[in-house]
């Protein structure tokens, strides 16, 4: 996918929704603030997100889409529902459907990982997938968009980092042709390693990570893949 088609923005950007509850139903907050740069339906707050999400991963498998993700910690999280849109004819999109939901932990300290079976897409075309977080308050946010083709990536890639520059965090997207033990690491302009984001397996598939930089400097550093004989360098700039 081109890079400027990625119009996804980190979670740390997302805007809340807030939920309010009217009766026996619970409908979207349709009031305005002051604020120019405001969307009808939301609230900017300046409150801590209560779900840092770390990877959201995709891979076709036995013609099913497998979805990967990780989260850092987690604050009155209730849980995820994963939803879909399928890119038709001529690049139109259709509507995101909501296929399934997955319970979160609640509150959590340390990593946890989950994953969701896509069984109902069709095995041709292009698919866009995305998490619904929704915390035990009603409160929403939407996690960055992820591609699936059907046919595994035609090449090894390493994406543009968005958004860049960033402050402090921006997505780092990569497909993998193949399935293999994948290298992720971030280099300042020292060629010290400030960060290693993946030392694993990984199957084949399109693959977004969340990177960090709050505990780095400003300034221009190196992302790195590998994954076999394939190495793929690209910068990108932390701005606080």
């Amino acid at each position: 996918m081109p890079d400027d088609a990625y119009t996804a923005q980190p979670l740390s950007k997302y805007k809340r929704v807030k939920r309010l509850s009217t009766g026996n139903s619970v409908s979207d907050y349709d009031g305005t603030d002051d604020d120019d740069n405001a969307t009808p339906g939301s609230l900017e707050t300046d409150q801590v997100l209560p779900v840092e999400l770390t990877t959201f991963s995709a891979s076709i498998i036995n013609n099913n889409v497998k979805l990967k993700w990780q989260t850092a910690t987690e604050v009155n999280n209730y849980g995820f529902y994963v939803e879909r849109q399928k890119s038709e004819v001529g690049n139109q999109k259709s509507e995101w459907n909501e296929l399934g939901f997955v319970n979160g932990h609640g509150n959590s300290n340390s990593p946890k990982e989950y994953s969701f079976i896509d069984k109902t897409a069709e095995n041709s075309g292009k698919y866009f997938y995305r998490l619904k977080q929704v915390d035990v308050d009603g409160q929403f946010e939407y996690s960055p968009e992820i591609e699936v083709t059907f046919g595994a990536p035609a090449k090894f890639e390493l994406s543009q980092n968005y958004p860049n520059p960033f402050n402090p965090t921006t997505n780092i997207r990569f497909t993998l042709p193949e399935a293999g033990i994948v290298k992720l690491a971030v280099y300042n302009l020292l060629g010290q390693k400030v960060a290693d984001l993946v030392n694993g397996n990984m199957e084949a598939g399109f693959h977004n990570i969340t990177f960090n930089g709050s505990n780095l400097a400003t300034g221009i550093y190196i992302y790195r893949l590998e994954s076999g004989n394939n190495v793929m360098i690209r910068k990108m700039q932390l701005v606080k």
